[in-house]
C-alpha cells in the first residue's frame, strides 16, 4: 500500500488521517519529528480550549477566548510544517559541512541555531494555549472544564518538549538567551496548568 506523501508537511490534509500523521512521525528523517509532534499536541490543546469556550454561552469572554484559541491552533499547525522544513534544512547543511574541513563546526552551529527558532516559537505558542486553558478551566461551563484541563496538560507537555529541542539545537551555544526564554515559556505553561487543575476540579 502506498502511503500519502508527507514531505514538507506535518498536519494531515482533508484526505489524510491521524494514522497518516503517526506514520509520518515513524518515518526516517527528514519527516515530522519531535517539534512537529509538540506543535500538533499544543494545537489539540487549543482546539479543546475553543470547544470549552464555544460550549459556555454564559461566559462573557468566551467569544474572544475561542477566537484566540483558534488563531493559536492555526499558528501551531503552520509551525508543525515549518519544523519539518527547518529540520530538513539543518540535515542538509550538516551533510554539506562534513566535507568542509575546519569550517564544519561553524556551518553545523549556524544550521542548528536556525533550527532552534521554530521550536522556540512552538514553546511560546504552547504557553499561550496553556494560559487560555487555565482561564477556560476556571470560567468555562462546568461540564466541559475537564476538557480545558486536558488542553492545559497537552500545552504544557508541548512547551516542555519544544524547549528541550531548543536546548539540544543550541548545545554549542549554552549561554544563548533563547534557552532561557524557552525555559521561561515552560515555567509559564506549568503555572497555567496548576491553575487549570485548581479551577477545573
Amino acid at each position: 500500500m502506498t502511503r500519502p506523501s508527507t514531505a514538507g508537511t506535518a498536519v494531515p490534509s482533508e484526505q489524510q488521517t491521524l494514522a497518516a500523521l503517526l506514520d509520518a512521525l515513524e518515518a526516517p528523517a527528514p519527516s515530522p519529528c519531535g517539534g512537529s509532534a509538540a506543535a500538533v499536541g499544543a494545537a489539540m490543546g487549543a482546539a479543546l480550549v475553543a470547544l470549552v469556550a464555544r460550549s459556555s454561552p454564559t461566559w462573557e469572554e468566551a467569544g474572544g477566548v475561542a477566537a484566540q484559541a483558534s488563531a493559536l491552533r492555526a499558528r501551531l499547525t503552520e509551525l508543525a510544517d515549518e519544523d519539518v522544513r527547518a529540520f530538513g534544512a539543518a540535515l542538509e547543511a550538516m551533510a554539506v559541512a562534513r566535507g568542509s574541513g575546519g569550517a564544519r563546526d561553524h556551518l553545523v552551529g549556524v544550521a542548528l541555531e536556525h533550527a532552534a527558532e521554530v521550536p522556540l516559537a512552538i514553546a511560546a505558542a504552547a504557553a499561550d494555549v496553556a494560559e487560555l486553558a487555565a482561564l477556560a478551566a476556571t470560567e468555562g461551563k462546568a461540564s466541559v472544564r475537564a476538557d480545558a484541563v486536558a488542553g492545559a496538560l497537552l500545552a504544557e507537555a508541548a512547551a516542555v518538549a519544544a524547549a528541550h529541542l531548543v536546548e539540544v539545537n543550541l548545545a554549542m551555544l549554552p549561554d544563548d538567551e533563547r534557552v532561557l526564554v524557552a525555559a521561561a515559556h515552560v515555567e509559564a505553561a506549568g503555572r497555567a496548568r496548576e491553575r487549570a487543575l485548581g479551577g477545573g476540579s
